[in-house]
This record gives structure tokens, sequence and C-alpha cells, in this order.
């Protein structure tokens, strides 16, 4: 029988076992948990630190994405992938990003944390980050903040003076979407995907210009215990917007999750 969400606090001791079955670096998130108890503690410690996780954040709302560790999540993470439609990527024809409105648009209607008087850029950091200082007088500015990216597993002390060392990316790239279906959208409905705190996270400039609009089969986070999550992340997206994704990239999203 596969346990329960309910039962996840009882299956520490199998989480460093599926972790190392499914290609992730047990010493990973042993190291970030950063004491000297290590084991499972530190495991679950290291995946608070990436905020919440993905199964438990079906808006994006919530910061972060915190990697999947017990056998229960895993289990409902294939079970939710598995729902995912394939066909192929078609031509990138006509793809531009104006296609998706200006960027960062706040006032885009039927999404979360829409129209409060931020950007969206500045909605996600603020989301995400930590110890976060905005501007003198403003409520929305971000000028520094600490991130831990769910990407590289690194923790980013940042500045606005480096805007880029934090870029804030689509997890289902928008030139994806338009091959997968979105070129036959709404301009609205392209802007909503745009916006949208599911498909979008701050994370490490150089990991996500490495990243370019590749699709799971070509590209995965750096940091081992993220990609499950990142998998899961991709699939509500898809879900979502009703978006199938490559016969490969399901394949692959599926094996993150393996155990």
């Amino acid at each position: 029988m596969i346990p329960t969400r309910t039962h996840r606090a009882a299956l520490p001791a199998l989480s460093a076992l599926l972790l190392a079955l499914a290609g992730c670096d047990v010493g990973d998130l042993a190291a970030e948990g950063g004491g000297a108890s290590g084991g499972a503690d530190a495991g679950a410690g290291a995946a608070r630190e990436f905020g919440v996780s993905p199964l438990d954040n079906p808006d994006g709302t919530k910061p972060g994405l915190a990697p999947l560790t017990s056998p229960a999540d895993r289990a409902e993470a294939r079970r939710l992938i598995e729902k995912v439609a394939t066909k192929g990527r078609g031509p990138k024809t006509g793809y531009e990003r104006a296609e998706f409105g200006s960027a960062w648009k706040d006032r885009t209607d039927g999404i979360p944390l829409a129209r409060n008087g931020c950007d969206t850029r500045n909605d996600l950091l603020a989301r995400d980050g930590k110890d976060i200082e905005h501007r003198s007088g403003s409520d929305c500015v971000v000028m520094s903040l600490t991130l831990k990216d769910p990407y590289t597993g690194r923790t980013i002390a940042w500045r606005k003076e480096r805007a880029t060392e934090v870029q804030i990316d689509h997890v289902m790239p928008l030139s994806y979407t338009w091959q997968m279906g979105a070129a036959h959208w709404s301009e609205a409905k392209r802007q909503r995907i745009a916006n949208d705190p599911l498909n979008l996270l701050p994370v490490d400039g150089p990991a996500n210009n490495a990243k370019r609009d590749s699709g799971p089969a070509s590209w995965l986070p750096p940091y081992k215990p993220v990609r499950c999550s990142y998998a899961v992340r991709f699939a509500q997206v898809s879900v979502k917007y009703a978006l199938p994704v490559t016969t490969a990239d399901k394949q692959v999203m599926l094996a993150q999750c393996a155990g």
C-alpha cells in the first residue's frame, strides 16, 4: 500500500534510500542541513530551507521549491506527472516575447498576486526571498534579499545593483508554451501564463541562462535533490493550462520522481 500524506512524518528512514535510488546525492541534502546530526533529520531541514513542497503549493503563492524526499510525496508526484498529455513540439514560427504582453505586468486578471500595486518580478522576489529590504518609501521595490536557490542549491545574497544575479525563470519557458499550443491562445491567456506565480521562480541567473527554452529532457536543475520538485512544478503548469509536453520530457519528469 502506498503511504498517504498523513504518514509522511513516519517515513524519514526511507528518504535517503529513495534519493539514492533516484540518482540524487544524499550528501547534498545532508550538507545543506548545516548540522552535525546528519541523516534524515538533516535532509528534512535542508528541504525546508528551500521553501514549500510544490505538492502543498498548487497555486504558486507560497515561497520556494522544496525537495521531495519521502516515498509518499514522490508517489504523489508521479501520479500528477502521469496526468500530463504529450505531443510533438511544434514550430517556433511567430514567437516573440511581446506576444505574452509586457514583462512583469501587475494588471493581469485571473492569477494570484495580480493588481496589488507591485509588478510580478518584485512580487516573486518578496515571495521567495528572506531578509528583504525595500526601497525607502516603497512596499514593492526589493533592494536586497537572501535567496536559497533551488536550481543550484546555493544561498545568494542579492542586491539590486547586481540585478541579473537573480532572475525570474518561467518554469515552462514561454517559447516552449508557444510551440505546445500557446501560439493559438488569446493574448489574455498568454499574459496569464507569463505572470502566473505557479510558473515563476527566482533563481540563479547563470543557471537560468543555461536553461534557455529547454524542456526537462534537455535541461534539469544542477542541484539533483530538487529535480523531482521541478518536474512536479512543470507538470502543475502543464495541467493548469492544458499544455502537453513532449514524450521525452514526460519520461524524464517521471524518472526524477522514481522510487
